[in-house]
């Protein structure tokens, strides 16, 4: 292998494990809903004492949220499955992501997937967080996902798509 194979297969392999822990980080956050929610409210000064209508822009949405799931996991704990699965579908979707870590240009499909995926969070965050209400900033925070996500992505097929051309 030459050393410009060697550094292309380091950086798509640098770009990957970072996606992948990405990928992991987001979906073990899914788990702790709850807690994370506590302490995001304690951060930003919203007090569970108090109701979501006393506080306006980012406040009330995070009062609201952080009441809506109190309220349900106390009626309804089996709601909190749900997330468990998304935690889960992260923590799959990132096992996807040794086979190009390994091959990269067998693999380059999967990066390819990932790409498509991140493209779609766009839309998906537009109309799905419009129907539920979801404010626009929030649904701008979750569009920045696929468009940070499609950056390392984007660039490890760019360096594998290098690497095929060295190789043929």
């Amino acid at each position: 292998m030459s050393s410009r194979e060697d550094l292309l297969l380091r950086r798509i392999r640098g770009l990957l494990a970072f996606f992948i822990a990405a990928l992991v980080l987001s979906g073990l956050t899914a788990f702790p809903l709850r807690w994370e929610l506590d302490v995001l409210a304690s951060l930003v000064g919203v007090s569970t004492d108090v109701p979501p209508e006393a506080y306006s822009g980012l406040q009330h949405w995070i009062a609201l949220v952080h009441q809506g799931v109190v309220n349900t996991y106390a009626a309804y704990p089996f709601m909190a499955y749900g997330t468990d699965w998304l935690a889960f579908a992260h923590l799959v979707i990132a096992v996807a992501f040794l086979g190009p870590l390994r091959d990269p240009v067998r693999n380059r499909w999967v990066l390819e997937f990932g790409m498509i995926a991140c493209v779609m969070v766009i839309p998906t965050a537009l109309i799905c967080g419009t129907i539920r209400g979801i404010p626009l900033y929030w649904q701008l925070i979750d569009c920045s996902f696929g468009i940070f996500g499609i950056l390392p992505l984007g660039l490890a097929r760019h360096y594998t798509l290098q690497l095929e051309a060295d190789e043929h």
